[in-house]
This record gives C-alpha cells, structure tokens and sequence, in this order.
C-alpha cells in the first residue's frame, strides 16, 4: 500500500510541473537597402605642383669689376632696359680712349701712306724711278688700310665692354635675391649670378602625372593627336599652398615629350594669367584636374567596409540572403563611390549596418527611397 501510494503522488507531482518550451529563433535584422544608380559625375585628382614665372632670367655680369652701384631693391619691379647694377667703369673707359688713340694713329699712317702713293703714281709714269717703289707704297696703303679697320673693331670692343658696366634689365619683372653688394668684386665666371629676374605677368605651373594617371586623363578628350587633345582640355584650379583656391583658372598647354625614366612620370604645364604679381617664382602648389565619368555606378561610401586592402558592399541575394561583394573604385564624389565593377545599377545593396553582417545571412529589406534619391542626386 505504500509502495502505490507513492507512485501515485510521483505521477500527480510530474502532471502538475510546468511543460518545457521550444527556443525561437530571433527575427532578422531590419535594414535599410537600396538600388544601385548610375549617372554622369566629374570627379577631381590634385597633383603636387612648382611655379615659375614665363620668363626666368639669371642677371650676370659681362665684365669684371668693382660693383659701384646697385640700383634696386630685392622684390623690386623693373621694367626692361632700366639700370639695376652699376660696374666701375674707369678702366674701360681708358682702355676705349687707347682705342681710339690707336685708330687714330692708323688713319694718320694711312694718309701717310695715300701721299707716298700719290707722290710715286706720276714720277713712275714718266719713268724717273721704278715700279717697285710704287708697289711698296700701295703695300704700304694696305697695311695702313688694314691697321685702321682692326683699331675700329678694337675701337668697338671697348665700347661694348664700357657698356656692359651698365647692367639693364633684360626683360620686364621682379627682382630676386641680391648676392652681391655695392662693392663686391664681380666677374663673368662667378658661380652665383648678381640676381634673377622673373616675368611673372604669366605664370607656368609644371606637375607630374604617373603613366596610368596620364593614359586616363588623355583618354577622358577628343582628338586624334595629343596637340588635337590639348585644344578640348577643360581649365585647370590651382590651390594654393594654404589651400586656398587662386581666384583664375590656367589652360593645360604643354606636355613633356617623354616619361621620366626615374620617376615613370611625365611632366605636364598650365599657364595661369596673373595680372596682379600674386604668384612668384618658386611658389608651390597643387594643380586641381577635372575627369567626366559617363554612366558611372554610385555607391555611397556609408555602404561600404574595408577589408585587407579591398572595398566591399553587401548586396542583397535571393531570400533576402546578403552577399558579400568587391567592387573597384575610380573616384569619389563628394560622400559617393564611384565604381567600375562588382555591381551593376539596379543591385540592392545594405545601405547602414553593414559591419555586424556576415555572409549569406538573411534581413529584413528596408525600402530606403530617401537615401536612394540622394545617391542618385549626388
């Protein structure tokens, strides 16, 4: 009896105990998708970049000598033909009075010579003396003849170098460093010039553009030779090196001849107007290029994740599984990928969330029509 007993109240206490429940699986995560678009976008590179002015010139004596004056200041303007340095000039100026000492001479031994000439011509036609003395005489003329013309051109390189001791600008624009004072001994085979002068009315901004960079940029115009190509090239910004934009815009003109073998660069040159002196020589900078792209594909760049050196994006598959796929960027755009390939326009893909997503996994799609727009808008 107590043996049933207990077996009964052991069924009554396991009828009466609470039945286990089976776990439920969480529901997927709801996150924002939406379609990828393509449109036209123009995208910008800068490229390092060096200043110089159209016309670079190294002043330089032409004489040696004491330096007696300098005429301007350094950042001075000269307009050409305005003195800037003045050499001594007394020692030229002697040796041009030698000179003309010396050509006078030879005229008067030409007279000299004219009157034996002269003197013989009628005593050898009536055959009071020879022939041979009349000979000498005319000899004699033309040594004389000769003498004058070397003491001309003696003459004449006396006062070229009495007007090298005046130094003049040799083009228009701003004086350089001043490397040698008043006083300074000044010599044609100084290492140093006395200064440099920059023609700075136009500047050229010389850059570098790396082969593959420069196949795409003269891919991106018409024309069927890099000259024709140069003529539909867009204009070009400067930025400045406090990043400030130069208020006019420059015109690609020039394009080196050949690669840097070195470097495996080519060496690229706009020309900026400046008209106000804001740019120098020696000012750097960086040059802005513009590049269209036609029918790119836009991604934001919020959509993507970086992973061992490459860009994916979680596009949605079949059943609302996500996979996980590479795409190749060419540009930006403001907050915007723009890409080669991995999707095509019309993929959905995860727009926010992406980075506790795993491959194959299943979501709720959000319709995200907001942020589709603005991607198609940017």
């Amino acid at each position: 009896m107590k043996i049933i007993l207990i077996a009964i109240i052991a069924v009554s206490l396991f009828s009466c105990s609470p039945k286990p429940q089976t776990a439920q699986a969480p529901p997927p995560p709801s996150l924002p998708v939406a379609a990828v678009v393509s449109g036209n976008q123009t995208t910008y590179q800068e490229y390092p970049a060096s200043i110089e002015g159209t016309v670079n010139v190294e002043v330089r004596p032409q004489v040696s000598g004491s330096l007696d004056k300098v005429f301007v200041d350094e950042g001075a303007f000269v307009n050409a033909g305005q003195p800037i340095f003045k050499i001594n000039e007394q020692p030229y100026r002697a040796a041009l009075n030698n000179a003309l000492a010396s050509l006078h001479a030879a005229e008067a031994a030409q007279g000299n010579a004219q009157i034996e000439v002269d003197k013989l011509t009628p005593l050898v036609a009536n055959k009071v003396v020879s022939d041979y003395q009349l000979k000498t005489a005319k000899a004699t003329y033309q040594v004389a003849k000769a003498n004058i013309e070397s003491a001309k051109a003696n003459v004449a390189t006396a006062q070229i170098n009495l007007g090298y001791t005046l130094i003049k600008a040799p083009v228009s624009g701003y004086i350089g460093r001043l490397l040698k004072k008043q006083g300074s001994l000044v010599s044609p085979q100084d290492v140093e010039a006395l200064t440099q002068l920059s023609d700075v009315h136009d500047v050229h901004v010389y850059f570098s553009l790396g082969e593959k960079d420069f196949v795409g940029f003269k891919d991106q115009y018409e024309g069927a030779t890099l000259k024709d190509k140069l003529k539909h090239l867009p204009a070009v910004s400067l930025l400045l090196a406090d990043g400030s934009e130069y208020a006019k815009q420059g015109k690609i003109d020039v394009i080196d001849g050949q690669f840097d073998k070195t470097t495996g660069a080519i060496t690229v040159r706009a020309t900026f107007s400046n008209p106000q002196g804001l740019l120098r020589s020696g000012n750097t900078g960086k040059v802005r290029l513009s590049l269209q792209h036609t029918n790119a594909l836009i991604i934001p760049q919020s959509a993507t994740i970086d992973m061992q050196d490459k860009v994916f994006v979680y596009a949605l598959a079949d059943s609302n599984k996500v996979k996980k796929s590479p795409i190749t960027i060419i540009g930006t755009s403001g907050e915007n990928y723009l890409v080669k390939d991995g999707v095509k326009a019309g993929d959905q893909i995860v727009l926010s969330g992406i980075d506790k997503l795993q491959e194959g996994m299943v979501i709720a799609p959000q319709k995200s029509v907001d942020k589709a727009a603005v991607v198609a808008k940017n």
